[in-house]
């Protein structure tokens, strides 16, 4: 079994869990009020700012120049990500001043003061794997989405939303990142993979947190 088996293994029911949550079953069935994604699309966009961060990081950490540049090419692949958010901000007539006002939700801050904290004070194989749980996740709720509602992408306000975690240059990107953690990984003793899987976890809770947090548009 691959470190990233492993990993998908020991959080495999909080991940059936995102697509059985109401705020993702609202993108999915297309009834999720507006407001509740407008308080979800601004504190995402604050939360990638700092997600950001951590590739950054990544590339001081990395021990040989190969991962460096892989870390640093992840930074501007955010803008991608970010171009979703962006489209919606727009539609949701969300302001730049409102965006600089908005204050991080605890529950996002939480999520992001850990994963920084690991990317600071571990390495480069544990800032990765607590940069994998948002990425990865993200494919693995989309792809369900549509194989419970193949309609969802044609959604005229949610369906770019699915579209953009759905497409195969995402998938691709995550898998560069899969197989490099194995690689990175390989020669790892049991508790050192124990860890890793300790950070997985948690980083997957977070998202499941986020995904409640954004619900109930908790601050």
């Amino acid at each position: 079994m691959t470190t990233t088996q492993r990993l998908m293994q020991a959080v495999a029911p909080i991940w059936d869990a995102y697509n059985t949550h109401p705020f993702v079953l609202g993108i999915q069935n297309g009834t999720l009020p507006q407001e509740k994604f407008r308080f979800y699309i601004l504190q995402d966009y604050l939360y990638l700012q700092d997600y950001s961060k951590a590739f950054a990081i990544g590339v001081a950490k990395a021990k040989s120049l190969e991962i460096a540049r892989l870390f640093a090419q992840y930074i501007p692949v955010m803008d991608g990500e970010l171009d979703i958010h962006s489209g919606y901000l727009a539609k949701l007539n969300v302001t730049q001043q409102e965006l600089d006002q908005t204050p991080r939700a605890l529950d996002s801050l939480s999520y992001t003061s850990y994963m920084l904290r690991i990317a600071y004070e571990e390495g480069e194989a544990e800032a990765l794997t607590a940069i994998l749980a948002c990425a990865c996740s993200y494919q693995q709720i989309a792809q369900r989405m549509v194989a419970a509602r193949p309609e969802s992408v044609q959604n005229p306000f949610y369906g770019e939303w699915v579209q953009g975690y759905l497409s195969e240059g995402y998938a691709a990107s995550n898998q560069v990142l899969l197989d490099t953690l194995d690689r990175l990984t390989a020669h790892y003793t049991e508790p050192q993979l124990a860890h890793l899987t300790d950070i997985f976890t948690a980083c997957s809770r977070y998202e499941l947190a986020f995904w409640e947090m954004s619900w109930q548009q908790k601050l």
